[in-house]
């Protein structure tokens, strides 16, 4: 059930707990939202906080993004990590194995070529070319949005084995069928995250299919920011609220405050 309300607590620290499944996205919840994105920036203590609480779980901890997940190493430098890219399309699985889902390539060459034609006619909109999507970025021209709202879609609709994935002044064109909802519920299926109550904390529209699998399965989610409606039931207002509610887990969970539910 989602809700519009702002007034969503604030998640406590013993949300985590050593049965938890942890499911964190990048930006925008990781990480503060750059105009190119590739201009992000890790703070200080981050990563070392998240390799603890990953030994802490017994390595159920996995980031689930919009990006590559050859990106999100890139950023983070942990190979160890599980990892969901490019909203599911690829998955790497707590032993390091990879799965991808098959794409026509002959149809996403056909609607890179057009996307790559939309930014030139838009100066500003940025592309982001993955290996298996394309997105517009117009977060360093968000007047160019009520456009791309209205072009995107007309794009989306002449190639059936793609849909729209709209977010956070971003326009993002995948394969059909997937999205970071499949991909949490397929890592709940394998060690070590199978038998986990799952927690995932993201900010954007394309965290909601994760919320969605998250609740249902009894766990907890998180949003981050203050979109609505949403099916998160806690909420942090930024980044760096979440880094501060991470360092609260992590000190529970090596202190031993933390119990099984």
């Amino acid at each position: 059930m989602t809700t519009a309300r702002d007034n969503l607590p604030r998640p406590p620290a013993d949300l985590v707990t050593s049965d938890t499944a942890l499911f964190l996205d990048a930006d925008g919840t990781l990480l503060a939202f750059a105009d190119d994105p590739e201009g992000v920036v890790v703070v200080d203590g981050l990563i070392e906080t998240l390799d603890t609480i990953h030994d802490a779980l017994d390595g159920a901890l996995a980031l689930v993004s919009g990006r590559a997940i050859a990106g999100l190493d890139r950023i983070f430098g942990r190979q160890r990590w599980a990892a969901a890219g490019q909203h599911g399309l690829e998955r790497r699985d707590a032993d390091g194995r990879l799965v991808t889902m098959p794409v026509d390539a002959e149809e996403l060459a056909r609607l890179r070529a057009i996307v790559h034609d939309v930014a030139i006619a838009m100066p500003g909109v940025r592309v982001e070319d993955k290996s298996w999507s394309v997105a517009l970025h117009c977060r360093e021209r968000p007047d160019h949005a009520a456009e791309l709202d209205r072009v995107a879609p007309a794009i989306a609709a002449r190639f059936p084995g793609f849909e729209l994935q709209p977010g956070s002044y971003v326009y993002e064109f995948k394969p059909r069928g997937m999205d970071k909802g499949v991909a949490v519920a397929a890592f709940l299926e394998a060690a070590p995250f199978q038998g986990r109550r799952p927690v995932y904390l993201g900010d954007d529209l394309t965290d909601e299919h994760a919320f969605a699998v998250v609740n249902e399965r009894g766990g907890a989610s998180v949003r981050i920011g203050e979109r609505t409606p949403s099916h998160a039931a806690f909420t942090l207002p930024s980044p760096a609220d979440v880094h501060a509610w991470l360092n609260a887990v992590k000190a529970a969970l090596t202190q031993g405050a933390a119990r099984p539910r």
